[in-house]
Formats: structure tokens, C-alpha cells, sequence
């Protein structure tokens, strides 16, 4: 069985900092995704990586401020979210793709498993 679980949401202040992690079960996977969906909003992509190179993408909106990596041997991979902003609030989730794209997939339809999600909060 497949399973993604999120963790290291929670509320913090305009400024901090929270690290996400996404750790996967079941299978391997070209990719990891980090998408995030704000109330009344659209889900959003936020960044990906692959699990060999660890080539990477991000949204503009992050760029600078989030940074996303992996650790191969326990198939989890991580979301380091500087700088948080109060537009930043958003259930995150975390999402696998099991086909190998060049470049990495910014669109939710083509991850293929996903997780539960992990509430981010930030106040002004």
C-alpha cells in the first residue's frame, strides 16, 4: 500500500520558519511534489524534486525563500519555508509522480499519489 504522510505544519509568526516533511511508503518515485491550497483557492504548486538527481523546481512565489530536498535512503523528502508570509496559509500537501518528466511536472494532474495534507498558518 502506498502512503504519503505530511508533517511539521502548525501556526507561526510573519518572518519564521517551518520545515515540512514527506515520508513515503510502499514504493519509490521520480518525483516529489509540494502543492498547497488556500481557502476559496485553487490548488497550487509550490516545488518538486526527483529523487535521483534531485533536480528541482519552484513556483515564483517561493523562489528564494522555500527550498525542497530529499534524503534517498529514507524515501522522505522536505520543504524548508523561510521567510513565511501570511499569504503563505495553506493546507500543503505532498504528492508523488511516477513518471519521469523532463522538465519536472508544475500540474497536479500528473502526480499520482497523494497525501493528507499539513495545515501551514501564518499571522501578521
Amino acid at each position: 500500500q502506498v502512503q504519503l504522510v505530511e508533517s511539521g505544519g502548525g501556526l507561526v509568526q510573519t518572518g519564521e520558519s517551518l520545515r515540512l516533511s514527506c515520508a513515503a511508503s510502499g514504493r519509490t518515485f521520480y518525483a516529489t511534489g509540494w502543492f498547497r491550497q488556500a481557502p476559496g483557492k485553487e490548488r497550487e504548486f509550490v516545488a518538486a524534486i526527483t529523487r535521483g538527481r534531485g533536480s528541482t523546481l519552484y513556483a515564483n512565489s517561493v523562489k528564494g525563500r522555500f527550498t525542497i530536498s530529499r534524503d534517498y535512503a529514507k524515501n522522505t523528502a522536505y520543504l524548508q519555508m523561510n521567510s513565511l508570509k501570511p499569504e503563505d496559509t495553506a493546507v500543503y500537501y505532498c504528492a508523488a509522480d511516477t513518471v519521469a518528466r523532463d522538465p519536472l511536472g508544475a500540474v497536479a494532474g500528473f502526480y499520482d499519489y497523494w497525501g493528507q495534507g499539513t495545515q501551514v498558518t501564518v499571522s501578521s
